[in-house]
Order: structure tokens, then sequence, then C-alpha cells
């Protein structure tokens, strides 16, 4: 860990004319200037003037008296470092972050009691004679003191928070890791790493698996939702979002700003503790939407397409059925099955009413009778046999994915 060090004085900037005895006089008043910085701050600082708080009193205490410390070493040593000040002031500003506080209030303390201190020597430096140039060379020195332990602090801080925030990180991808495993979830496994996490645990979510980038940068990753769980090293990346039914989050376009035009696809919602199935049948779609069977751009909501899914949930079962339902259409030519396919479909899902089929696929109602009449010379009586037909429903909606594939319309 690197600890900032005060700066080390240029030769313009060191007060070289300072008296020894004015050493000695700030040594020997530290502890009841110290006093007077410690009063001051409490009582305009609300964030330190808390009672009963030993441990945090004796941290300012300590504060105070390490920065008036490296001052008077300033002027004793102009080319002294004061590393173990630095070092006081970088966990000063480390402790902030890690009780969740923030800067703000350390940083007015060193304005109050800096501008305290000044006084304090001022008085000093009267009671001694000291000519003006000297006076001034101390007023440069106090406020380069204050900005070095702020700076310190600063940097500490910033420490603190980086390793807070990678931190916080790790457990929630545990968390996340935990909830898309294999195998069942205990909701009392997610409950403790929920709360180390900080994560509010919902009752319900859904899964977002998202296209991969390959060139994707930093800056290009697309942006968690509040509350989302992430992670964008997976593959494919992913994010669980809680509660999504009733937060709204597929609305408008912060959903769509949140993916930054990125094709995704959405598992359907469920209790949290079957995640897993969310992200599963997410993973699913995606894949669906990479091949054409799934339209390939946006955001695919898995709720939308279940029958899809459902038929391509396992495709060597599917091909058998497409092959067996359809085999009487071998027989005719490709330009024929894809017509005669299109309309047995459209017959079957309109309850066999032809002037629905003929609306449906933009035909005169004389053509939708001569193509009937060649299916059931090629089907026969199956055509009316209630299992037979429900087979067929399922591989003609097989048969029209995988054309709409073909020809690029999704």
């Amino acid at each position: 860990m690197a600890v900032p060090t005060p700066h080390e004085a240029s030769d313009a900037r060191r007060p070289a004319s300072m008296p020894p005895e004015l050493v000695e006089l700030l040594r020997a008043r530290l502890e009841g200037v110290a006093d007077e910085v410690e009063e001051e701050v409490r009582s305009r600082v609300p964030e330190y003037a808390r009672p009963g708080d030993g441990i945090y009193r004796k941290q300012l205490r300590d504060g105070v008296v390490q920065a008036l410390t490296l001052f008077v070493d300033h002027i004793a040593d102009p080319c002294g470092q004061g590393e173990s000040i630095a070092a006081t002031y970088y966990a000063l500003g480390r402790g902030e972050a890690m009780e969740g506080r923030g800067l703000d209030a350390l940083q007015s303390a060193l304005r109050i009691g800096g501008m305290h201190a000044w006084r304090a020597l001022c008085r000093t430096a009267e009671e001694l004679g000291l000519d003006s140039t000297v006076v001034a060379a101390l007023g440069e020195l106090a406020f380069r003191t204050v900005h070095e332990v702020a700076e310190a602090a600063a940097a500490g801080y910033a420490e603190a928070q980086l390793r807070s925030t990678d931190e916080l990180e790790r457990r929630r991808r545990r968390l996340l890791d935990l909830l898309l495993g294999e195998g069942p979830v205990a909701p009392e496994a997610v409950q403790g790493l929920a709360h180390q996490a900080r994560w509010p645990v919902p009752r319900q979510a859904a899964v977002v698996a998202l296209a991969a980038a390959p060139d994707q940068r930093e800056d290009d990753r697309p942006l968690a939702m509040a509350g989302a769980l992430v992670d964008m090293e997976s593959r494919p990346p992913r994010m669980l979002v809680p509660d999504p039914d009733g937060s709204g989050r597929w609305a408008g376009r912060a959903f769509a700003l949140a993916l930054r035009g990125r094709p995704a696809a959405i598992g359907p919602t469920v209790p949290l503790v079957e995640a897993a199935q969310s992200l599963r049948w997410a993973t699913r779609a995606l894949g669906l939407m990479g091949r054409g069977i799934l339209p390939r751009q946006g955001v695919v909501r898995c709720a939308d397409h279940l029958s899809a899914l459902l038929l391509h949930a396992d495709e060597p079962l599917l091909d058998a059925l497409r092959a067996t339902a359809l085999a009487p259409l071998d027989e005719v030519s490709a330009g024929q099955r894809a017509r005669l396919a299109e309309t047995l479909l459209a017959w079957l899902l309109s309850g066999s009413n032809v002037p629905d089929v003929a609306a449906r696929l933009h035909i005169h109602p004389q053509t939708v009778r001569y193509r009937l009449r060649q299916l059931e010379k090629l089907f026969g009586d199956s055509l009316h046999d209630p299992g037979t037909r429900l087979d067929l429903v399922l591989a003609l909606r097989a048969e029209s994915l995988r054309a709409q594939q073909d020809q690029g319309v999704l």
C-alpha cells in the first residue's frame, strides 16, 4: 500500500530564518493547542460531536496532535518527510470509508482545525515579535501542512472505497454463482450471502442472457440496473434482475439503454431459488436468436416465445417428429411442400375454416379447397384424428420457424 508523503519544500519555500525559540515554544504549547482545535472541530462538525464514542474521539485527538506535530517538524526541519503523520491521516481516510461515511466531514475538520491552529500560531508569533516575512512563511507552511494531511486522507479514503467496492462485487458474484449454479439452492444460504453482499432478497427474479461482444471495452459494458446482480465474464454474460414484473424495469427506454443495444433474452420470472431455470431458458432463447429462429436483434422475452422454446428443447426429438408427422409431404416437390405445409398449418389453427385460411394466407378460397383436396389424398383420414392433428401442428410450426430462419425473416 503506497501512502502519500508530504512534499519536500523547495529552496524558495523553506522558512530559513525560523528562530529556535519558536519551535520550542510551539512544542511546549502543542497539547494545549490540540485541546482547542479538538474542541473547535467537535463544536462545528456534527459528525465529530458524537457522545460516548471513545474510539472515534481518540482518532480525532490523535489526528489533531499528528497534524500539529507535522507542522512543528516542518518548521524545525523543512526537509523532513513526515511519513508517519501521512500514514496516520491515510488511516483516518480509510476509516471514514470503511464506516460508510463521506469524506466531507474530515475535510471540514481539517479546514476548521487548520484555521484555529493558525490563529494560535499568530498569537505565538506576536509574543515573540516575529517580523512579517517570517509570519508569511509560517502561513504558507501551515496551509501546506493542511494540504498534505488532506491529500493523505483522500488517498486512504479512495483506496478503502476501491477495496470495499471490489469486495462487495466479489460477494455479489458468489451470490450470483450460488443462485445460478447446479443443484438445489438453500434459502438460508441465499439469505446469508445476500446480507454480506448488501443485496435485498426479492421474492422473484428473472435472468437476462446477453450476446457476447468480443471487442468489448470496459466502457462498452451494459450498465447494471439498480439492484441487478451482473456477471459480464460468464458465457453468455448474464444479469439477474429482482422482482422484474413489479418494478417496471422492462418498460420504456431504461432497459434498452442499460443493455446499450446488445441483443438479449429475458428468461421467465421465477422464485428466486429457481433462478437457474430462468437462466437456462434465457440462454436457450439467446441461442435461437443467434440462429435466426427467434428475432436476432433487440430484446426477446421468453414468455412471448414459449412454444418455440418448447419445440426446440429437444431438437433431435423435434426432427424425428417432423420426419414422421410430415412424411406424406415428401411425395411432392419442394415448392408444393412449402405451399401445402403453410395451408395445412393455417387450416389446423383456424378450426378448419376455409374462409379464415384464405384471409390469413391472402389467397382465394377456391385455392384453399384445392390444396385441402391434395392434403386429404396425402394424409387420408389421419387429418381428422386429434392426436395426429396435435403432432401436425407441432411439426408444421417447427417447419415454419425453420423456413423463416432460412429466409432470414426473423
